[in-house]
């Protein structure tokens, strides 16, 4: 993405030899397919005026360049852009002393970021003044959180905008355009598989169905030319963004709703995308202590198996004993009692501060200790019946005060 013109040029489609995704991209917002709530946002904002610097938040293919170029285009704005992978702060300062002349023109400038999480802190510094002084607008794109990823000064002055993954119907009305536009015809089954393993990414179904089309020459395309020209999708994950964090999270919810058929999908979806398994096994482990508990005390042990076979063992086969775990976990009774249970012992010495240890619950192990009364009267429990004695264990101001929150499925061990 160079200047205004290339840009625009690639954005309208009107460059034959560009790919297709390129060519099919929406010239109006009224050619924009999905993200109706956003775009009717974006367009008042258009309408008004007063473009404020944006942040574009969504998953590969969801329109966040094509939206850019719209922006732009609306606004008849100047579009520069750059790709955090490769661009540095040299670069961002050479876009920046090119808007200052647009500027001084009367020429709005909207520099777009692609990739915006993969710029670090002193990059994301390097912009801010610019962008605070109206120097240039910011189009931020992002496939990662940017309440983690742009850093809070930028992010104050931009407004997010959340987009989703086309809708099956949505992705079909982008492709049913563009058999218009490469002359193709497409059997049902083939668009249903290309549709399918497009997964909502607009770019990869137009692709995909550029690269069909060339295979089935003047033919149909079939579900066979899908397949060849697509071959096998990767999962979309990344082990330190969004699906990293919301696939584990999805799991861990499964198994604490007691859902086995979830809890096995999500596990399975982190294992093939190539997650360390034992991240997983320990967010088993902890699951098992706060979801599962006292309700089926045996879930702990379960889930450490689970974990010490798995590190033992290795992938691929570290597959069973982690499902066998998360099985176990999503079917056993559920219990949260510890966890209330440790948050009510942590509110209450929040409220009443270092209260001292009785002095009967003190060890004593030297002369001046013992003379000071530590460990005096305390009662040794296992001389007593049923190895309780009738002693205070709290604080003195304490007497009394519960924090175990005990679970309607507790098991409490026999006396």
């Amino acid at each position: 993405m160079a200047g205004q013109g290339e840009l625009f040029e690639a954005v309208a489609g009107n460059e034959p030899s560009a790919p297709l995704a390129t060519r099919m991209r929406p010239r109006t917002f009224d050619q924009l397919v999905g993200q109706r709530k956003v775009v009717d946002v974006l367009r008042e904002l258009t309408r008004s005026g007063h473009l404020p610097s944006i942040v574009l938040w969504g998953p590969p293919g969801s329109g966040k360049t094509t939206l850019a170029g719209l922006l732009a285009s609306e606004t008849k704005a100047r579009l520069v852009g750059i790709s955090a992978v490769t661009a540095g702060v040299a670069d961002l300062r050479k876009q920046v002393a090119e808007a200052k002349i647009h500027r001084r023109a009367g020429l709005r400038t909207i520099l777009f970021i692609d990739e915006i999480h993969r710029f670090n802190k002193a990059q994301q510094d390097a912009i801010l003044p610019h962008v605070e002084d109206g120097t240039v607008t910011l189009i931020g794109a992002t496939t990662e959180n940017p309440s983690f990823e742009v850093i809070a000064p930028l992010l104050s002055r931009s407004r997010v905008f959340r987009l989703e993954a086309l809708e099956p119907p949505e992705l079909q009305t982008v492709v049913e355009r563009a058999l218009g536009e490469i002359g193709a015809q497409i059997s049902p089954e083939a668009l249903d598989s290309l549709l399918e393993s497009a997964r909502g990414d607009a770019r990869v179904a137009l692709n995909g169905l550029e690269a069909a089309a060339a295979l089935a020459g003047e033919g149909t395309i079939e579900v066979g030319h899908i397949e060849s020209a697509l071959q096998q999708r990767h999962l979309l994950y990344d082990r330190a963004g969004d699906q990293h964090y919301d696939i584990v999270s999805a799991l861990i919810k499964s198994v604490r709703g007691s859902d086995p058929d979830a809890a096995v999908y999500w596990l399975a979806r982190m294992l093939e995308a190539g997650e360390d398994p034992l991240f997983v096994a320990r967010r088993l482990v902890i699951s098992a202590a706060e979801d599962v508990g006292l309700a089926d005390p045996q879930a702990l042990q379960v889930a450490i198996a689970a974990q010490q076979a798995a590190h033992f063992v290795g992938m691929p086969e570290a597959v069973l004993p982690l499902t066998e775990a998360a099985l176990y976990l999503a079917l056993a009774p559920k219990s949260n009692s510890a966890l209330m249970s440790y948050g009510a012992a942590r509110e209450l010495i929040e409220q009443t501060g270092n209260e001292a240890v009785p002095l009967h619950l003190r060890n004593a192990p030297t002369g001046l200790m013992k003379s000071m009364g530590y460990g005096k009267g305390y009662k040794y429990a296992h001389d007593f019946e049923g190895g309780v004695a009738d002693q205070v264990h709290m604080p003195e101001k304490l007497k009394g005060r519960k924090v175990y929150k005990p679970g309607a499925r507790d098991k409490k061990p026999e006396r």
